[in-house]
């Protein structure tokens, strides 16, 4: 999660996007501005670029709004691609448009998610590059973290990420901690997993607080490029003063249409398909 990060992919926003708050399903906050939602897309994208990521664009009209957060529906390990299955239906098929993608260009398909199984790659992260973290959460359910983490392998941790406020602010566990080196993460304590904590603990991670009014405003969602390294959303000044003190490098982008309306943060809206490890 904090290798330098080679490649990624994205989708900038189109016109499923502009129309994501016409249904409540999606649970966009207001109607989308789309012309602005792509102007800070590409500024996301240009930041990328400026650091030194290889920054793919998937190029897809299908009509998933979220396809804009491409973490969410495949995961990428050494070993191939694993097309998940979202526990938000409106996401469905979204991981056909990402792995039509990996294939295309010779990435293998590891496995799949299968039915009854369900995960979000929100719910997932290396914290070691043998360690894995999976979420339990109302969009991860204990089939689909059973069958992700016999897919994956190795040392495979399963947190309860507390319910919160349902479905309507779902919490993922990506939206509790970003780790941003191998010794630094960014969480926001109170709904961190306890487990969690004490394994960050026993690891030696040192931990950078989130403010709870910086929390609805995507702070704690940090994408580190490499390790010290990060992009933040703007609007998070405290966050970002901490990480500064702590020796990171930190850049920002406008995160207003792509990200508080839309939910997600710069690690929603790549999918990293190759980091140097």
């Amino acid at each position: 999660m904090t290798a330098p990060l080679v490649e990624a992919l994205v989708q900038r926003p189109r016109s499923a996007f502009g129309r994501a708050f016409d249904d409540p399903a999606h649970g966009f906050v207001h109607p989308v501005d789309l012309e602005r939602a792509q102007a800070e897309h590409d500024a996301f994208t240009d930041l990328l670029c400026r650091l030194g990521v290889v920054v793919h664009d998937l190029g897809s009209d299908a009509p998933h709004p979220d396809l804009t957060y491409p973490f969410d529906p495949l995961l990428v390990t050494d070993r191939g691609a694993i097309p998940l299955r979202s526990g938000k239906p409106t996401r469905r098929g979204e991981e056909g448009e990402l792995e039509r993608w990996t294939r295309a260009r010779g990435i293998p398909t590891l496995g799949r998610i299968r039915e009854p199984g369900t995960v979000d790659g929100g719910d997932t992260f290396w914290l070691r590059p043998d360690l894995f973290c999976i979420g339990r959460t109302l969009r991860t359910n204990d089939a689909g973290a059973r069958q992700l983490a016999g897919l994956v392998g190795g040392d495979v941790h399963v947190f309860d990420v507390p319910f919160w406020r349902g479905a309507a602010e779902l919490l993922h566990l990506l939206s509790v901690i970003s780790p941003v080196a191998d010794d630094l993460a960014v969480v926001y304590l109170p709904l961190l997993p306890a487990g969690l904590w004490e394994l960050l603990g026993d690891l030696g991670v040192r931990l950078i607080s989130v403010p709870d009014p910086e929390f609805p405003t995507l702070g704690c969602n940090v994408l580190a490029v490499r390790p010290g390294v990060c992009v933040v959303a703007d609007g998070n000044p405290l966050t970002r003063r901490a990480l500064e003190a702590a020796g990171c490098e930190v850049h920002a982008y406008p995160a207003h249409e792509i990200g508080v309306n839309g939910s997600g943060g710069p690690t929603c809206l790549t999918r990293p398909i190759l980091r140097r490890t």
